[in-house]
């Protein structure tokens, strides 16, 4: 994988609000359900979210930083202490030589046995120690000379990490809690839904991945399930309300959705739709619990079909009470 600093295009010395605000416009731009003719498009979203596990945790953005995981969270094999034997190769922790990595050297050098140690040294570490004489190596277990087997007991592979994009119902936010994930398998299960949660935030689910020993993860990527009333702007929710001639008019009461059923609300005589009214706390709550508002906008709505006395109606205001509506900028 390329770095993630990189891959997200910031400098390392970008702080967590460019970060993320850089991760969001590429996981929106990348994301496959807005580029469904494009079959790469799937590959780029995972390196961006990829790229947004490492840097955009503090704790394994500095491991990163400081050289102690790769790119894909893996723990760096940093080399042996105590390589020693008549080659003269004796400076213990080396991490290059020649102007390559050590274990890319090592690699080169005893192939499977050495990529078999270096996945057990990154869990438990090789045991340092020289050897006098004829080389070897002291913390080797189970590798018993060049012509042998490889190391005995090679180390598990973990599955890989999948990952899934999961919807969530507005309803579901001020309801229940839970969003229902469904796996690539085709498993479903549910999922508490983080407070104050954010369009493209990550939701991991340990050992819900690949198989393999031990399994990966799952990363659910949570987005909004399109609603047919609500636009979620932040915390708030927009609402077009659909008003009738005389409410505009005239005003009066109307009742008016929620995410948690119907209200009533007074609107005033002279409605225009050019401002729209506060429902307080009806919106999404934040990571503190507090909930958003509901801005709603009334939009007039003419009855269908002609009609004649209104069409007269109409006429008549035109003739005794004429307003322009449009500045003159729009007539310019």
């Amino acid at each position: 994988m390329r770095d993630p600093y990189e891959v997200l295009g910031v400098p390392r010395s970008a702080d967590e609000t460019t970060i993320k605000k850089a991760y969001r416009k590429l996981a929106k731009q990348h994301h496959p359900d807005a580029n469904k003719n494009d079959p790469r498009s799937k590959e780029r979203f995972a390196e961006v979210n990829s790229a947004y596990e490492i840097v955009g945790d503090k704790d394994k953005r500095r491991q990163f930083d400081a050289g102690e995981i790769d790119a894909e969270g893996k723990q760096r094999f940093t080399g042996f202490e105590g390589f020693g034997g008549a080659g003269g190769m004796n400076g213990g922790g080396f991490r290059q030589a020649g102007g390559r990595a050590t274990d890319d050297i090592l690699h080169d050098i005893f192939g499977d046995a050495f990529a078999n140690f270096a996945s057990g040294a990154a869990r438990g570490g090789a045991r340092g120690g020289r050897r006098g004489g004829g080389g070897g190596f002291s913390g080797f277990e189970g590798f018993s000379g060049a012509a042998g087997p490889g190391a005995a007991g090679a180390a598990p592979n973990k599955g890989a990490d999948v990952m899934v994009t999961a919807r969530v119902r507005l309803e579901d936010i001020v309801g229940s809690g839970k969003v229902r994930i469904t796996l690539p398998n085709g498993k479903s299960l549910d999922a508490k839904i983080p407070a104050g949660f954010e369009p493209g935030q990550q939701l991991r689910l340990k050992g819900q991945g690949g198989n393999g020993t031990p399994p990966g993860d799952a990363i659910a990527i949570l987005v909004y399930e399109p609603h047919a009333l609500f636009r979620p702007d932040g915390y708030n929710l927009r609402l077009d309300l659909p008003v009738t001639l005389d409410e505009a008019v005239l005003g009066g009461k109307v009742r008016v959705p929620t995410l948690e059923g119907a209200v009533d609300m007074t609107i005033p005589a002279g409605v225009t739709g050019s401002k729209a009214f506060r429902l307080r706390g009806k919106g999404l709550p934040d990571k503190k619990g507090a909930r958003g508002d509901i801005f709603v906008t009334p939009r007039i709505v003419l009855p269908d079909g002609a009609d004649a006395g209104l069409e007269k109606l109409m006429e008549r205001w035109r003739e005794v009470r004429p307003y322009d509506v449009r500045g003159p900028e729009f007539s310019s």
